[in-house]
């Protein structure tokens, strides 16, 4: 029973590869990498056509790589989004059992037609807009306002002092204080010549209130 099964399962699977390979052919291993043309790139995800065996199809993978079972002479398409297709042909006179090819695809540019987007639906709706438009300023316009007297006194107000502003004022204060320094001021007190004046004036108060009495 046991041999019985055995031979079984070889016919069967006999049977099926001879359903999947032509007669006649032998079977290789083909791999290889799918590239851009032009930028050498790697082709991501292209799909593989056997159009030799039933259109049988196979992926590449994110790295451009492919490996699978075919035959010398089989004919190959190549097809992916933003390429175009391209095909090729096993040699038919591989003697040995795996076979590497790097294919190279061309990205292929697509042009579409021009659109024009008309923002107005009418030219009187476009001639109100465009009358209501603010133009912007230029250059020497901008340069006119910011040098204004209304500009400049805004900007003394409100920006604070820098360094250099800072620096000079202290300077100033240090030169009025060095030329001041040897100026000494009077205590009215020690003049005499105030004293004099003072009793000058109580003598005169005295004898304003005597000639009254």
């Amino acid at each position: 029973m046991k041999y019985t099964f055995t031979l079984i399962f070889i016919l069967f699977a006999t049977g099926l590869f001879a359903q999947q390979s032509p007669a006649g052919k032998a079977v290789i291993q083909f791999s290889g990498i799918i590239t851009d043309m032009d930028s050498s790139f790697v082709v991501p995800y292209v799909t593989i056509t056997n159009k030799s065996n039933k259109d049988q199809r196979y992926g590449a993978n994110y790295k451009g790589f492919f490996s699978f079972v075919a035959h010398p002479g089989d004919t190959l398409l190549y097809n992916a989004i933003g390429y175009t297709d391209k095909v090729i042909t096993i040699p038919a006179d591989i003697r040995d059992v795996k076979y590497t090819k790097m294919v190279k695809m061309k990205s292929e540019i697509v042009y579409l037609p021009a659109v024009r987007i008309y923002p107005w639906a009418t030219v009187e709706e476009f001639t109100k807009d465009f009358l209501a438009l603010k133009i912007a300023d230029d250059d020497m316009e901008i340069a006119r306002k910011n040098l204004s007297g209304r500009s400049i006194n805004g900007m003394i107000q409100n920006l604070p002092r820098d360094a250099g502003e800072i620096s000079g004022m202290n300077f100033r204060m240090d030169q009025e204080r060095e030329l001041n320094r040897n100026l000494v001021q009077g205590n009215p007190l020690l003049n005499p010549f105030g004293w004099g004046k003072l009793m000058q004036q109580i003598f005169n108060g005295d004898k304003s209130r005597q000639s009254s009495n």
